[in-house]
């Protein structure tokens, strides 16, 4: 892939990290709140017309779930007229804009036989999930030229349900996991390196699915991470009713990779990123 100019939002988030280091060889503009405020139409439009990218990817958005269902206005301008904004200014500077979406978009309650493809029916059940398909709309409305990356369960540099379960495994006899909501962890740097294969490879523009495969539940990744990082604690199932949060989980987070896999992108298998994952961070612990 030719060397490209490369602005990312949202770079100190834990995707952020992982796409920098991904295309650490490109010449890269990265930007926080603190350089470039999304959700300013005047503001991105300045910003990208002077540095003229010829990608952007945005790994800004709001994710606090819970928090977003009483904070519509900053999850819905992040989430929602920040991407707006970077695809109008994409469509002006005639560049490709990367964007990162989620399964909630879904309703999250087929059974577990089956898995969500990418033009299934949009039932959103918080207003995280509302917030961010109303952005991928607002993407599709204002610039052809996009990748719309659904993903789920991430974990990277950061704050994650990998470090939390490892640091309460540690600390505690037993940990209480939910055990019937489906769906596939996603590590950033892989996340990362398939945003990388899609801009090597010219796939098609559109929206994809980009999971790490397989298809796992809470309780039995949270075994999975003990098991390999060597922690002795009992984990205990619980259902979802049992573990009451303000926003709804969807019970099934499963989608299906076949579009993107159908075009050559390698995806690992979440067990192969887990166990990457593990080996530096107990190697920094």
């Amino acid at each position: 892939m030719n060397k490209m100019k490369v602005l990312v939002t949202g770079a100190n988030g834990q995707l952020g990290k992982a796409v920098q280091e991904r295309f650490k060889e490109h010449s890269l503009i990265c930007t926080d709140v603190a350089e470039l405020d999304i959700t300013n139409l005047d503001d991105v439009q300045k910003f990208v017309g002077e540095v003229m990218p010829d990608v952007i990817i945005n790994c800004a958005a709001y994710t606090a779930v819970d928090k977003a269902e009483e904070d519509y206005d900053k999850a819905f301008a992040i989430n929602c007229i920040g991407p707006q904004n970077l695809a109008m200014a994409a469509n002006t500077c005639k560049c490709m804009l990367v964007h990162i979406s989620t399964d909630y978009v879904f309703g999250g309650d087929l059974s577990p036989d089956n898995i969500y493809r990418e033009d299934d029916e949009k039932d959103p059940q918080t207003v995280y999930g509302l917030t961010k398909y109303k952005g991928e709309n607002e993407i599709k409305q204002f610039t052809t030229r996009y990748y719309i990356f659904r993903t789920a369960w991430l974990f990277g540099d950061g704050p994650n349900f990998v470090r939390t379960m490892l640091k309460a495994g540690r600390a505690n006899d037993e940990v209480r996991v939910v055990k019937d909501q489906f769906g596939s962890p996603t590590s950033a740097v892989d996340l990362a390196d398939i945003i990388y294969q899609a801009l090597e490879k010219k796939i098609p523009m559109g929206t994809y699915h980009t999971t790490n495969i397989g298809y796992t539940t809470w309780y039995d990744f949270c075994k999975e991470i003990y098991k390999m990082a060597g922690v002795t604690c009992n984990v205990i199932p619980v259902t979802s009713e049992e573990f009451v949060r303000p926003a709804k989980r969807p019970k099934n987070s499963m989608l299906d990779k076949g579009k993107i896999l159908s075009e050559g992108v390698i995806i690992p298998t979440w067990q192969d990123a887990l166990q990457r994952y593990l080996e530096i961070e107990l190697k920094n612990d």
